[in-house]
Parts: structure tokens; C-alpha cells; sequence
């Protein structure tokens, strides 16, 4: 096995495999991210070759992102049961085969079943559960910077592949725009199957920080994911961090990573132009999301939260009066893009203290899925706006508006450990 000898080499140069594995997952989560940001890119030019209309092509796009957070919550489970490697190798022909097969789409059936539900489904299995699992289970020490990492991956797919796609759609069409999408899955996928290896103990290491090889596993206990939602509904913290965080799928991947580009070509901005504010976004989210990290170290995390809310809400309302020029748009690019993804650390800790260290993964899980129900919701939504009313700026200002909401409810947030309930013995 080509992972077991890389990792001994490394062990002699005093490398960890941590790292190895560190950078496959995060080299899978940049590419997953770029084919869950495309249809931003080709929106319009779907509906110009095939007369879809907006609402049309926003339904798939928000049956792709329901479907996505709806598996959140069991993907932890499906790595328990058929092992790391497995699960992203799954994922990566899913999303590939979905995106191959659309370059011979004319129906837009075609593309809900493809965009839709194919694609939904396998970058479900790659979602944030993933990356909490290999931070948990691959380092001890340095966990929360590996967390950071990961997370921030989407931030760089969409930095590398929003203006490339835009670029290669502009001169060639938007099949040229799937390509570079499909070389990077095989690329990433060649990458799993040779180097990913399931849990430190498979190669005879223990994690990242810790001198003992961990025992196995144990199985997953009796209830799995719907047993912890059972568990946590009557929680108030609970519905408290799944409507804010419903509210921040809303505001972020349904509205502007769906619809910006179409946004900006109301306003007679070019696709190459708003594809770069898209990618100036995914900087700065990069830079907020480690910093953030940072911060939920030190500071109330519903402190962060109304912040990152509050400021999110005010960009949405300033942009339609932002007249979208280039000034206009970068100011929007920044202070929009420090906290698209900055409002996951805080959330991940508000969860596990709400909670506790046992359910927290489950419980962040189903918080996740409503986070993608929001995303959904905004994705058809806008959609609707602009195909019946002709315009995005009732979503823009709902949207804004929500987020001023979300940032108050963080406050009723009440941080002390909810009790798992008692279990009868056998």
C-alpha cells in the first residue's frame, strides 16, 4: 500500500501522515467546492441555449443544496460503517459522473436529476462532517488549525474555479467551463485512492499530538443520527442555532453564490468581472474563517455571531445601492466575504457546549442540514423573484433583513450542556 510506506518514509524524516492526509481532504473539499459553485457561472448561459428560466434552473440548484445538507447528518455515520476512503471515492464519481453527463443535457430534467440530485449526493458525502471527522480523528494536537483548513477549502474552490470557469464559458461555451471541474476530480480522486488511508491505527500511527495507537473504534451506538435528533429537538439551543444557521445558508451559498453573477448582469456587470468579485470573496473568506477560528478561541462566540450576522445583513442592504461599480463591488467582495463561512467556528463551539463533546457531531450535523435547507430556500426563491417580478432586490433586502434578525436570536442562546437522556441497561 503506497500510503504505508510514504508514511514510514515520512516517519523517518520526522513528518507526520497527518499532513499527508490533510492535504488530499483539502485538495477534494477545493475541487468538490468548485463544482458546487458552478451553476452561478452558467446560469445564464443555460437559459440563453435552452430557454430555461431562472426558476427553473434554481429548483435543481435547490434540490442539489437540500439534498446536500440533508445528508450532512448521515455522512458521519456512512464513514463509521464503509471507512473514509470509501466514502470519497463515492463522492467524486458521483459529482463527476453527474457533471460528465450533463455535457449531452437538453432537458431540464436532465439537469435537476444531474445538477440536482447526483451532484447533491456526493458533495453531501464531502460536506463539513468530513472534514470534522479527519480533524478528529487524524490530530490530538493542532485539530483546530486542520479544522480551519479544511473548512476554508471552499473559500479556494471558489478563488480557483469561478473566474476560470467564467473565462472558459465567455470564449468557448459553458461545456469548455466543466472541464477544468472534471480534471481536478480525477486528479483529487487518483489522489484518494492512493495516498487516503481511513484512521491513523491502519498505518500503525497514532494521531497527530499523542504517542499511543488508538483502538479500534467502537460501533455505532443503537439510534444513530435520528436518535440524537430525537435527543436534542426539545432543546431550545438547538432550534435557536438551526434557525440562525438556516438564515446563514439563506444569505450565503442560496442567494449570492447562486445568483451573483446573474445579479450583476441585471446591472450590465460582465460574467468575467462579477465571477472575480466571487473569487475576491473566497480570499477574504479564506482569511475570516482561520481568523475566526481564531477568535471563537478566545471570545464569546455569540459575540462573533451577531458581528458576523449584523455586518453580513448590512452588506446585502448596501449592495442594490451600490450601483455595482467596481469600487462599489469590491467594497461589497470584502466585508461580504470576511464572514461567509466565518459564522462556522462559532457555531461548532455553541454546539459542542450546548450539547457536549458526544453529541456535538451529530447535533452540528442536523444544525448543518437546516443551515442547506436555508440555501435552498434562497436558491428557488431569488430564482422566483427574478423570473416573476423581474428583479433580485426583494431577495437582497429578505435577506438582509433575516441576517439583522439572526444576529439578535444568537444572544438566547444558552450555553450550558443540555443532559443526554438516561439510558436503560440491558
Amino acid at each position: 500500500m503506497l500510503a504505508g510506506r510514504l508514511a514510514r518514509r515520512l516517519s523517518r524524516l520526522g513528518l507526520h501522515y497527518s499532513w499527508v492526509v490533510l492535504a488530499v481532504v483539502f485538495a477534494l473539499s477545493v475541487v468538490t467546492a468548485g463544482a458546487m459553485a458552478l451553476p452561478g457561472v452558467l446560469m445564464l448561459p443555460l437559459e440563453r441555449q435552452f430557454g430555461w428560466s431562472a426558476e427553473d434552473i434554481s429548483a435543481a440548484v435547490a434540490l442539489r443544496l437540500l439534498i446536500y445538507g440533508l445528508m450532512a447528518p448521515f455522512a458521519a455515520g456512512l464513514i463509521d460503517r464503509i471507512g473514509l476512503r470509501r466514502v470519497m471515492i463515492g463522492a467524486v464519481v458521483l459529482i463527476g459522473a453527474g457533471l460528465a453527463m450533463s455535457l449531452w443535457m437538453s432537458q431540464v430534467w436532465q439537469l435537476t436529476l444531474l445538477w440536482g440530485a447526483m451532484v447533491g449526493v456526493g458533495a453531501g458525502l464531502t460536506a463539513l462532517v468530513l472534514g470534522a471527522v479527519v480533524a478528529t480523528r487524524w490530530f490530538t494536537e493542532r485539530r483546530g488549525l486542520a479544522l480551519g483548513v479544511l473548512t476554508a477549502g471552499a473559500a479556494a474552490g471558489q478563488l480557483i474555479f469561478l473566474p476560470l470557469a467564467a473565462w472558459l464559458e465567455r470564449g468557448w461555451g459553458w461545456r469548455a467551463a466543466l472541464c477544468p471541474t472534471l480534471a481536478g476530480l480525477v486528479a483529487a480522486g487518483a489522489l484518494v485512492a492512493l495516498l487516503m488511508a481511513d484512521r491513523p491505527a491502519d498505518l500503525g500511527l497514532a494521531p497527530y499530538g499523542e504517542s499511543a495507537v488508538a483502538p479500534p473504534a467502537p460501533a455505532p451506538r443503537r439510534g444513530g443520527e435520528l436518535g440524537t435528533l430525537g435527543e436534542i429537538v426539545g432543546s431550545g439551543a438547538f432550534w435557536i442555532l438551526a434557525t440562525t444557521f438556516f438564515i446563514c445558508g439563506l444569505s450565503t451559498n442560496g442567494l449570492i453564490q447562486t445568483h451573483f453573477i446573474a445579479l450583476c448582469s441585471d446591472f450590465d456587470v460582465g460574467s468575467v468581472t462579477a465571477a472575480s468579485t466571487l473569487a475576491l470573496m473566497g480570499a477574504f473568506d479564506f482569511v475570516g474563517t482561520i481568523g475566526s477560528g481564531w477568535l471563537s478561541d478566545r471570545y464569546d462566540n455569540r459575540a462573533l455571531l451577531f458581528c458576523y450576522y449584523g455586518l453580513r445583513g448590512l452588506s446585502l442592504i448596501y449592495l442594490p445601492g451600490s450601483s455595482f461599480s467596481i469600487y462599489g463591488l469590491s467594497l461589497f467582495g470584502v466585508f461580504y466575504g470576511l464572514d461567509w463561512v466565518a459564522t462556522v467556528p462559532p457555531t461548532v463551539r455553541l454546539t459542542a457546549e450546548a450539547f457536549g463533546r458526544e453529541r456535538a457531531g451529530a447535533a452540528f450535523g442536523w444544525i448543518y442540514a437546516a443551515h442547506m435547507a436555508g440555501a435552498a430556500t434562497a436558491a428557488y426563491g431569488a430564482g422566483y423573484s427574478r423570473s416573476v417580478l423581474q428583479s433580485y432586490l426583494p431577495a437582497l433586502y429578505a435577506a438582509g433583513a433575516l441576517c439583522l434578525v439572526a444576529a439578535a436570536l444568537v444572544w438566547l442562546i444558552d450555553k450550558r450542556p443540555t443532559a443526554a437522556p438516561a439510558r436503560a441497561s440491558a
